[in-house]
């Protein structure tokens, strides 16, 4: 299917309303202008935010889904698109394409914005960012959203969430399913350095580790359990230690 921004979508619906779409463009008209007209007034101030292409769904044959948490409902969050932030916007994050979706006014007709234009957004009680490889000059972080854990002020944490479509064979049978992966890394001033559990963690981290080590055991700290949150308060507590 060619994809297709809202006002496009809006123009076709409104020629297969009344069978034509005139040139006009007075106040007055019944034509293309007032078709316009009332896209504009329908969406509000939220207009600029609707010009991304048409979204589709997967395949239901893949077995799990392609967004953040595993979340496939609509969630009321905020982005920040261009230079405004809009609240409440119905959303999903789609993490094998990466792109944030929304859900459009007349609540069936689904956006993906377009990226280089959402420098961040909030969705589930987590802040995502886009980093962009030429804002860090480190090839190995790719551009793209990723969820911010933790800042601080030395220090701050950042996970990369993706999903991929694999397949699996059997019993003579092809199965395609989402896959999950989880990159973190630590952000020290223009520097990305990457772990993967508390061991990696602690590396970084190394002026402190001692320190560190009496703290995770004092409060059992347990990253088998809850690693994300383990990785916050371990940071948390080095950024305190340095201040």
């Amino acid at each position: 299917m060619v994809k297709k921004s809202l006002l496009a979508l809006v123009i076709t619906w409104g020629i297969m309303a009344n069978g034509h779409v005139s040139a006009q463009t007075g106040p007055d008209s019944t034509g293309l202008g007032l078709v316009i007209a009332n896209y504009h007034t329908a969406i509000g101030q939220q207009s600029h935010l609707y010009n991304g292409p048409e979204y589709e769904f997967y395949d239901p044959i893949i077995k799990g889904n392609a967004y953040v948490f595993d979340n496939k409902s609509f969630t009321a969050g905020d982005v920040k698109y261009g230079a405004a932030v809009y609240r409440d916007v119905p959303m999903l994050y789609d993490l094998n394409k990466d792109l944030v979706v929304i859900l459009l006014y007349n609540h069936f007709t689904k956006i993906s914005l377009l990226s280089e234009r959402v420098p961040e957004f909030w969705l589930l009680n987590h802040h995502f960012i886009r980093i962009t490889t030429d804002s860090t000059g480190q090839a190995r972080l790719a551009t793209g959203f990723y969820d911010q854990l933790y800042q601080g002020k030395k220090i701050g944490i950042i996970v990369k969430r993706a999903k991929s479509i694999q397949t699996s064979t059997g019993n003579n049978t092809i199965e395609s399913f989402f896959s999950e992966t989880k990159d973190y890394y630590v952000k020290e001033g223009d520097n990305y350095f990457s772990f993967s559990g508390k061991g990696g963690l602690l590396d970084i981290l190394k002026d402190k580790k001692k320190e560190l080590r009496q703290y995770i055991k004092a409060n059992h700290i347990d990253f088998r359990e809850n690693q994300e949150q383990a990785i916050v308060d371990v940071t948390t507590y080095y950024d305190h230690l340095t201040n």
